[in-house]
């Protein structure tokens, strides 16, 4: 694909580059902004799914990162996009998310209420837009085409969706990296993204599961527990009245019948890398499916129009999304439904409510030197109420433990 100075125009101009530098690509300039950024950093102390330091071998939110921009590089390449800008937008996907992943969300969204609410997307294109510093005003000044690539939801907060890429504070920016594009449509960058998202923390989380041994293939085999695993799957991770009960099945009974599934596992060598190799296998057959399938309409689309193009979307089979959403349901049935998760994760909504409304009693002391400008400078009690969802938002597991525990 070809990408013009449109697409590589950043928000504020920069100077020239001297050699060698110069031969760099702007898309090889973000992936390296993004990849030395403190937020990126930040997220080796972030939840994934089991939490920061109960073990030596889960994921974290930097590894899963990693994985993802590793599937969405390649995938994006055989699809004809800049690699480096999908790597780059990959690796910057979940920079917003705060302590204690989804979990921390929903407090942070209720604390934030008054000034507009909190979403992890739209605190990644803040972070990416303002505040991680490179260009003061800019946060990193990532191009037009980068920036676009990371909005899997490319709407503002006002229309009112669950889900959303922009807060209304960050109109402006958004609108920048928006114009010309498709409303309500996330460029083909993003959907590889968004794809390369499901497929890592499917499998990985999966593979984290086993290894903990919260997952078993024996319970997997059970009918009853796979019919509850289905049911679980439709209502959370599919849309409402798009998949009944009969076909997930099916298609669940069929992807456990894929010769690459082990036999068993009990963490010994041998059985540890047949989990290895399932891990691979099922990356393989979700990226080669959407490859495939979209490359067919691209195929078609140049035959129509007489002339040869990317398509405009991804193409996922229907039986790959719903492989992937039943191995989220495993994950979300075994994992986050274990005993005493729930107990858990209500302390740690606790933990962050009480730390945020600590630090609103005390800003702009207590809060640490790269807001402080920021929140002397609000001129309202929303706009300082967003200084402190930022700085909360910023911080790891382990340091939001620690504030708390300072401040409270």
């Amino acid at each position: 694909m070809l990408y013009g100075t449109y697409a590589t125009e950043r928000f504020v101009p920069e100077p020239a580059k001297a050699a060698p530098s110069s031969d760099r690509t702007p898309f090889q300039r973000d992936r390296a902004r993004v990849l030395h950024s403190s937020a990126l950093r930040r997220l080796a102390a972030k939840t994934q799914v089991v939490e920061v330091g109960q073990a030596d071998f889960p994921r974290t939110r930097l590894t899963h990162s990693l994985e993802c921009a590793q599937i969405g590089r390649e995938l994006g390449g055989a699809l004809g996009c800049d690699p480096d800008l999908v790597d780059a937008a990959c690796l910057a996907h979940d920079l917003g998310h705060p302590p204690f992943g989804h979990n921390g969300e929903q407090a942070l969204a209720a604390f934030a209420a008054p000034c507009g609410g909190f979403e992890g997307n739209a605190q990644s294109l803040r972070l990416l837009t303002r505040i991680e510093a490179k260009i003061p005003g800019a946060g990193l000044n990532l191009t037009r085409a980068t920036l676009d690539a990371t909005l899997k939801y490319p709407w503002l907060a006002s229309e009112g969706r669950s889900k959303y890429g922009a807060y209304d504070d960050d109109a402006e920016i958004f609108a920048w990296i928006r114009d010309g594009a498709k409303p309500g449509r996330p460029c083909l960058e993003a959907q590889i993204m968004d794809w390369a998202d499901d497929v890592a923390y499917s499998v990985h989380d999966l593979e984290d599961g086993l290894h903990s041994g919260l997952i078993t293939l024996e319970n997997l085999k059970d009918h009853q527990q796979k019919s509850t695993i289905a049911e679980l799957t439709r209502t959370e991770y599919c849309a409402p009245g798009s998949v009944e009960l009969g076909e997930l099945m099916e298609v669940f009974d069929g992807l456990l019948k894929l010769e690459c599934w082990p036999s068993s596992f009990d963490g010994a060598p041998q059985t540890a890398a047949a989990v290895k190799n399932l891990t691979s296998e099922l990356i393989g057959r979700f990226c080669r499916a959407a490859q495939s399938a979209t490359q067919q309409v691209s195929v078609v689309q140049a035959a129509s129009s007489r002339c040869s193009h990317l398509a405009d979307d991804l193409e996922v089979p229907r039986q790959q999304r719903l492989e992937c959403a039943l191995l989220k349901g495993v994950t979300a049935g075994y994992v986050m439904g274990r005993a005493g998760a729930a107990a858990s994760q209500a302390r740690e909504r606790a933990v962050l409510t009480e730390l945020a409304q600590a630090l609103a009693a005390t800003a702009p002391q207590s809060l640490d030197p790269m807001f402080r400008p920021a929140y002397e400078a609000a001129s309202s009690e929303p706009a300082r109420l967003r200084v402190i969802v930022d700085q909360v938002s910023s911080l790891t597991d382990t340091s939001a433990l620690a504030w708390h525990a300072r401040l409270t």
